[in-house]
């Protein structure tokens, strides 16, 4: 199973020009069985090159023998007409289920500007069986808002651990009841605007209340101790100030010894981010 995450800027390059045919012949030279992205827009006219597309659209339009899932925790309405920012995913495995959770967005005095933030989680029928594939987008501005998104999403993971132990089928439920099983194995990934070293990610990783398992960084399980790949500040961009890593892949301890490789794809330089491949056996 091979999976790509990647903040995609809204397709808009260094040049500040839109090339989302970019992104797409980059996401197919990786040739995923799952995408998920971040940062994807429609009808946003005032974002740097002028995003007035439809890229969710396009996006699942150039993958059409994928299931296309989209989440926007940022929609604006402009003469009745929406704008969307949020997150994407593509998946060649069917998908079961999908939980649209919006993320604490906690007033900040000292950061009063923002926006809201969102986890898509969905329930893959992968080969190896059923497992959630989350992701997201965190706050990057404002540390409280950030740590309150960190807590909800390990909130999110317990219940669903929780609610996998106890899960029977009812066939003589009506069908809104009958979502199916909802597993505690996951996979985590996006932009989560930390570094390895910060509160946050040690919070994310801290043990799990009743029983249910923790995340493990993918790229630690896959590299050990061997330095980090940026996955920022890369190709003369002007943010972030030097190369850095915000995004990563998650995954709870029992997919761990599943994990082969974790790579950072260096080369190109369709977005401000690049993109990040998990491979599982």
């Amino acid at each position: 199973m091979r999976v790509v995450s990647w903040n995609i800027h809204w397709g808009c390059g260094k040049d500040g020009r839109i090339r989302i045919h970019a992104i797409i012949d980059v996401l197919r030279r990786l040739n995923p069985d799952v995408v998920c992205l971040q940062e994807v827009a429609a009808n946003h006219s005032e974002l740097e090159g002028g995003a007035t597309a439809n890229q969710f659209k396009q996006l699942g339009g150039a993958f059409g023998g994928y299931h296309m899932m989209e989440h926007a925790p940022s929609e604006l309405y402009k003469n009745n007409s929406p704008r969307l920012f949020g997150n994407l995913i593509l998946s060649k495995y069917r998908i079961s289920q999908v939980h649209r959770h919006l993320l604490p967005w906690p007033a900040d005095p000292e950061r009063p500007a923002g926006m809201p933030r969102g986890l898509m989680e969905t329930v893959i029928d992968a080969p190896s069986g059923k497992l959630r594939l989350m992701t997201t987008h965190l706050e990057y501005y404002s540390p409280l808002q950030r740590m309150a998104q960190v807590r909800r999403i390990r909130e999110l993971h317990m219940e669903a651990s929780s609610r996998a132990r106890i899960f029977q089928p009812d066939p003589n439920l009506d069908a809104p009841f009958q979502l199916g099983f909802r597993p505690a194995s996951a996979i985590l990934c996006g932009d989560f605007n930390f570094a390895p070293d910060a509160e946050d990610y040690t919070a994310l990783l801290s043990p799990m209340e009743g029983g249910a398992p923790a995340f493990q960084d993918a790229w630690r399980v896959a590299h050990g101790g061997v330095a980090r790949a940026p996955t920022t500040g890369l190709h003369g961009y002007p943010w972030p100030e030097r190369p850095e890593c915000y995004d990563y892949f998650f995954v709870t301890e029992d997919l761990a010894p599943r994990v082969v490789s974790v790579d950072v794809q260096s080369e190109t330089a369709a977005s401000d981010h690049q993109p990040i491949v998990l491979e599982l056996n």
